[in-house]
């Protein structure tokens, strides 16, 4: 049987060096690898690809459908204390959650939202 053994979410945005920044700077994610137009980014199992693609409707004006992953995670606390001291600009503050979760959200400067948690 197939097995899936990763995933990589794939972002268009409209400014890639931007995007680069606050992926490497505020989230702390390694350049994998580059190529004209995109940007291959990890930290731990977490993978992204940003493309550039300057004509596509922002991400913040999508509303609601600007979320596109959660992330669970292991030592959440310590996450959300790194971000919050690179800037990272919060959706929602970090909280322990009636479905058993204690998560908090963050905004791209493209305004992508993503959402870390961990399992209580």
């Amino acid at each position: 049987m197939a097995e899936l053994t990763n995933v990589r979410c794939v972002l268009a945005v409209r400014d890639l060096a931007t995007s680069v920044d606050y992926y490497t700077r505020v989230l702390g994610m390694a350049i994998d690898f580059t190529v004209p137009g995109w940007a291959f980014l990890s930290r731990g199992s977490f993978r992204v690809m940003l493309g550039e693609c300057t004509d596509a409707m922002p991400a913040h004006e999508t509303g609601d459908h600007s979320y596109y992953v959660y992330v669970t995670v292991e030592g959440v606390d310590e996450l959300y204390a790194d971000l919050v001291a690179n800037g990272v600009a919060l959706t929602q503050p970090l909280a322990s959650k009636p479905w058993g979760m204690r998560e908090f959200g963050v905004r791209t400067p493209e305004g992508h939202r993503i959402m870390f948690g961990q399992e209580l």
